[in-house]
Parts: structure tokens; C-alpha cells; sequence
């Protein structure tokens, strides 16, 4: 439990990329199949997924020992 509380953010910005990828293949997505990142709603989810972890944890501030 204590591992979900210190990654909160983190867990909270994958699962909201998860949602937005899966929703951009559902609305957007790639009619053609060429599409290497679209044209799945596994690859589409999983990207999104990757991209929300990486842009919330930019904004998370480290602690310093100082």
C-alpha cells in the first residue's frame, strides 16, 4: 500500500493516458491499418499510457537531502 501512495501521481497519469489513448483510437484511429501507434487499440492504449506517465511525472517535484 505504501508503494501505491508514494506513486500516486504516477499511477493516476497512466491509467488517465491508458483512457485518452484508447479513446483517440475509438474517434481518430487509423482506417488504413499503416499506422503503426493507431491502428491497434492495444498499441494506441499502451502509448497513451506511456505518454501520461512520462508528462505527469514531469511536473512531480523530488525531495532534496539538503
Amino acid at each position: 500500500m505504501t508503494l501505491l501512495k508514494k506513486y500516486w501521481l504516477t499511477v493516476t497519469g497512466i491509467a488517465l493516458g491508458l483512457g485518452a489513448g484508447y479513446l483517440y483510437w475509438q474517434q481518430i484511429g487509423c482506417i488504413s491499418g499503416s499506422c503503426p501507434i493507431t491502428s491497434s487499440p492495444v498499441n494506441s492504449s499502451l502509448y497513451g499510457a506511456l505518454m501520461g506517465g512520462l508528462v505527469v511525472n514531469m511536473f512531480k517535484k523530488e525531495k532534496s537531502n539538503a
